[in-house]
């Protein structure tokens, strides 16, 4: 079943066009990657599906329902739930009020602050720690775990590597196989080819705005996601 189709999708800064008519769909429980250069559109992308930057009614549906156009909030109701890049935690805010923050759309679902915790042990020890004195990997779960409080049924996860150990990206991706495995869908934008294509069913590369190439990972071509990554 399709949970996510973005159709003819295009997006706006001021006067800037960063989206071109972008084609993307999600089935149910599956791990899609986007994947491209710095400046290809990818972060873009997340944040028209979350509804942070405004689009037309029908070039984004969610379950067969239009929500272009609809706040953030009415997105995070409805069952997305995005993990931005650089984690964005409040600084005045300890670990487990910041995870909080992600329950405040009152959805119902299988995630609560003690799954986090099962999830991610080393934060139960951590709770009550301002959440910016945290490492980079455990500001990065503390803030998967904010989108997980949502109970999401589609979560974006932006960059989830970006500055962090090698070790310390293998464990987070390890724990985003674990919640893909128990039913979340799960699109993931990510610079390290590698890395997305191991964790993906699918992927989209993206070059400067534009849809360059789409496959299933157990297909794909190097040479052929080299050329489509760098426009060749």
């Amino acid at each position: 079943m399709t949970l996510l189709r973005a159709q003819k999708l295009s997006a706006f800064y001021g006067d800037f066009q960063a989206l071109f008519d972008i084609d993307v769909t999600v089935e149910q429980g599956e791990t899609v990657a986007i994947i491209g250069a710095n400046g290809a559109g990818k972060t873009t992308f997340l944040r028209a599906l979350a509804g942070a930057i405004g689009s037309a009614p029908d070039m984004v549906l969610f379950d067969g329902q239009p929500i272009g156009g609809k706040t953030p909030h009415e997105i995070v109701r409805l069952g997305i739930a995005m993990v931005p890049e650089g984690r964005r935690l409040f600084q005045s805010l300890s670990v487990e009020e910041n995870l909080q923050l992600g329950s405040h759309s009152e959805r119902t679902g299988p995630w609560n602050l003690k799954r986090v915790y099962e999830l991610f042990p080393r934060l139960f020890d951590l709770r009550h720690f301002p959440a910016t004195d945290l490492s980079g990997g455990q500001q990065q779960m503390t803030a998967v775990g904010r989108g997980l409080m949502s109970n999401p049924r589609l979560l974006l996860c932006d960059e989830l590597s970006l500055g962090l150990a090698p070790v310390v990206i293998r464990d987070i991706y390890q724990c985003l196989g674990t919640i893909a495995a128990e039913g979340t869908t799960v699109v993931i934008v990510e610079q390290d080819i590698n890395r997305a294509l191991d964790a993906s069913s699918r992927f989209y590369c993206f070059q400067e705005g534009r849809l360059a190439l789409t496959a299933p990972t157990k297909d794909f071509n190097r040479a052929a996601i080299t050329a489509a990554y760098f426009g060749l």
